[in-house]
């Protein structure tokens, strides 16, 4: 396991600041980003809906948000939530969003997610860690795929875009699963 498993080669994640905030509704504006992030209908985000998105995550402890920043220009490209941990079971939510539309495929999402996924499996002691992706999202599906995650799922027809249907898939990962994975990485 990284020595610092918040700063990889490309990406870093830190704390989500409030000048953090007035880059994500130009994203919300960009429908591409808005279908591949969230089931709910592409719309603009105001400060104030962003505002309380911020704060629920201040005060809880299971909930954890974090900025994904480059490590050469500390550019804001993104965030990454571990969130709705269920602590009895040890399993929480994944969700990872890159905003800057330049910066998606530079392998910014890999790098995040293996530190999210450290995060989550040897800071907070999670046993699993579960996602869901739209079928359409194929980059996303390679990617966890890439990760270790299993599809354990399918939504059918969960979701009508642009005319048609599409499923949205449930992934997992469970802890032995990554570690095995990044053990056999390092031989």
């Amino acid at each position: 396991m990284e020595t610092n498993i918040f700063i990889s080669e490309k990406v870093k994640l830190a704390a989500l600041l409030e000048e953090d905030l007035e880059k994500i509704p130009a994203w919300y504006n960009d429908t591409e980003f808005a279908h591949l992030f969230d089931a709910l209908p592409a719309a603009p985000k105001t400060k104030s809906q962003l505002d309380k998105w911020y704060e629920s995550f201040s005060d809880s402890n299971s909930q954890y948000l974090f900025a994904i920043k480059t490590v050469n220009t500390n550019e804001f490209i993104g965030y990454i939530e571990v969130s709705d941990i269920l602590w009895n079971h040890r399993v929480g939510w994944l969700a990872i969003a890159i905003g800057e539309k330049n910066q998606r495929g530079n392998g910014y999402g890999y790098e995040s997610l293996k530190q999210a996924l450290n995060f989550a499996f040897y800071e907070l002691n999670l046993h699993r860690v579960q996602l869901t992706v739209f079928s359409y999202n194929k980059p996303a599906i390679a990617l966890y795929k890439k990760l270790g995650f299993q599809q354990e799922g399918i939504y059918r027809e969960f979701i009508h875009r642009n005319g048609e249907t599409h499923d949205m898939l449930l992934f997992g990962l469970l802890k032995r699963e990554w570690e095995s994975r990044t053990e056999n990485n390092e031989k």
